[in-house]
């Protein structure tokens, strides 16, 4: 089987996907370390800032107690809460620029490998779900940095701080607290070990969603037309609902971890109190030492929320990583290129050439698509050449095999067996950007994209000028949609180009492929919305252009075809019979039956 298709056949069990480490979260993190650095050792400042505010508020405890005077030490308390304050305020400023832009980095990295994946990824994807991947599930990566992670470094600067200040007011009084925060934490990590899971179990429904929102969206005329609107809305609200129950599930954990802070700061705030209490009441400790250990105290448990909320978040955040991760390292169209040396140019007269070429979808059952995938040959020992400027039509029954040339041609897919030649060269040696430079295509489906008639245009020709886009578009008999519009070329197009009829958006795919002026063009199926007029000014324009051009044509109208050089019919995957249509009405039998049904003998 060819590589670019083996990940069809490992279908054997469910895909549990990549489990994501925070080892693979750091790149994203520490590709923005000047901005890390500055938040850091903002963070730094301020925790020293905490931790003197103990010390100044036990002395001022102290001062009144002996009767002295303050002086100008509350004016120093009150400056170090000021500039804490503000250095909170700029902190939380960078934290949100960096989780930003972490989002942006991910999704940078996501879309590049996304858009480079092998075609038969996006055969067996759904699309809706790696729009998701794209949209929600990066958006976690930005609690990481905004809700915990860079405030947990800080805190736990603050956390020993403290640590060491209540150790030098009173031992016994930090072992007693000790209990309670160690108890604290262990609750805290055995409960958040279980959030991962729950979070990309939640973003899997999410992209589920997405995917059954992106369909009925997509064919919401068709939709419409059948009367199954309500059928669609409650598909859609049933993956809607598991989505929720997904995100309950989350929230419970989440639930569960949030009191421990609030409720191990209580028990030892209780604990302090009383047994500090005591030991002042004993000549222990002074008052003015309880205080400042009370005031530890806080600092020390403030951290403990902050550690457990960064738990809680990077845990989240690596459910969807594992999402993200598991697009990123999937192979790319061009990986193991390699493997076919890139040979020299051969004298021959073959634009193109088939040599005994087999082919084979992997196509998981549908009854359940998580079963082992079936084999499906579509392509059987094919051999046929193109010869250099000529026009080559494609004849068969659906099913044939015909689309499947040009996914050859193009490299879409490698044969799993024989040779695909260009120009006598295994196409499989040649970088597939020079290959499809030489190539236009138009599509069976003839895509258009969201925009304007110039964005469609352009796509493969962004250096076109105004004047080649409207004399490509005049040549395939779009003039009318340039004159009825007048934005003319920046005339939007509608999604899916909705606001062109059904002949206008294949001539407008065909327009794209002529302006790029290509030596090759494969033209699938490219009459079969136009009508006879249409069809024949089409023609005409395609006569036109094809001059010192090589075609390679797909129709089911063979009136388009029968006067192409040659003609190659296709039956089940195999070649049945090459010829001109006069001889093959006379030495082919499917040719002569397609031919009778549509009057041409």
């Amino acid at each position: 089987m060819s590589d670019t298709r083996g990940g069809l056949l490992r279908r054997g069990k469910k895909d549990e996907g990549p489990r994501a480490s925070f080892r693979q979260l750091l790149p994203y993190i520490l590709e923005h370390r000047g901005l890390l650095a500055a938040a850091l050792v903002l963070s730094l400042v301020g925790a020293a800032a905490s931790l003197a505010q103990p010390l100044l508020a036990g002395q001022v405890v102290g001062i009144v107690e002996d009767g002295g005077a303050l002086g100008s030490l509350v004016w120093l308390l009150v400056a170090l809460l000021v500039v804490g304050a503000i250095l909170g305020g700029v902190q939380h400023y960078l934290l949100q620029r960096i989780g930003t832009s972490v989002v942006f980095s991910a999704r940078s990295a996501l879309v590049r490998r996304m858009l480079r994946l092998p075609i038969s990824d996006f055969d067996r994807r759904r699309t809706g779900d790696l729009v998701s991947r794209v949209g929600s599930d990066t958006t976690l990566l930005y609690a990481v940095i905004t809700q915990g992670l860079l405030d947990a470094v800080g805190g736990a600067i603050t956390f020993v701080g403290a640590l060491i200040g209540m150790l030098v007011v009173d031992p016994v009084l930090l072992g007693l607290t000790l209990a309670v925060i160690v108890f604290a934490l262990g609750s805290g990590a055995l409960i958040s070990s279980r959030i991962r899971p729950a979070s990309k179990e939640q973003q899997e429904r999410v992209g589920a969603l997405a995917s059954a929102v992106e369909r009925s969206i997509g064919a919401i005329r068709t939709v419409r037309a059948a009367n199954a609107t309500e059928r669609e809305t409650d598909d859609i609200i049933v993956e809607a609902e598991a989505a929720k129950r997904a995100g309950f599930k989350v929230a419970k954990i989440s639930a569960m971890v949030v009191p421990i802070a609030g409720i191990a700061l209580q028990v030892a705030f209780l604990v302090v109190i009383g047994v500090g209490g005591y030991r002042v009441a004993s000549g222990a400790i002074e008052i003015s030492s309880l205080v400042t250990f009370i005031l530890f105290l806080f600092l020390l448990v403030m951290p403990l929320g902050s550690a457990l909320g960064a738990v809680n978040s990077v845990n989240q955040a690596l459910g969807a990583l594992g999402r993200i991760q598991e697009i990123i390292d999937l192979p790319s169209e061009t990986d193991g290129d390699a493997r076919v040396e890139p040979a020299a140019p051969v004298v021959t007269s073959a634009a193109i050439r088939f040599d005994d070429v087999r082919f084979s979808y992997a196509v998981p059952p549908a009854e359940d698509p998580e079963a082992p995938a079936e084999i499906r040959e579509v392509l059987k020992g094919v051999t046929f050449e193109v010869p250099r400027g000529s026009r080559v039509a494609l004849v068969g029954p659906s099913g044939a095999g015909k689309s499947t040339v040009f996914a050859l041609v193009e490299r879409f897919y490698d044969p799993d067996s024989g040779v695909v030649r260009l120009d006598g060269r295994d196409v499989r040696g040649l970088a597939r950007d020079d290959l499809r430079a030489q190539i236009g295509y138009v599509e069976q489906d003839a895509p258009v994209l969201a925009g304007s008639l110039r964005d469609n245009l352009k796509l493969a020709s962004p250096d076109a000028t105004d004047a080649q886009c409207i004399q490509v578009l005049r040549d395939v008999n779009l003039g009318a949609v340039l004159d009825r519009d007048p934005a003319g070329l920046d005339a939007a197009v509608g999604e899916d180009g909705i606001m062109l009829s059904g002949g206008e958006r294949q001539r407008l795919a065909i327009a794209r492929a002529l302006l790029a002026a290509p030596p090759i063009l494969l033209l699938d199926e490219s009459t079969s919305s136009l009508d006879g007029m249409n069809e024949q000014l089409l023609r005409e324009a395609i006569d036109a252009v094809a001059a010192d051009r090589t075609l390679l044509v797909i129709a089911h109208r063979l009136s388009t075809v029968v006067d192409s050089d040659v003609i190659v019919v296709l039956e089940n995957g195999e070649v049945i019979g090459i010829g001109t249509h006069s001889e093959l009405v006379k030495s082919t039998p499917l040719y002569r039956d397609l031919a009778k049904h549509q009057l041409l003998v």
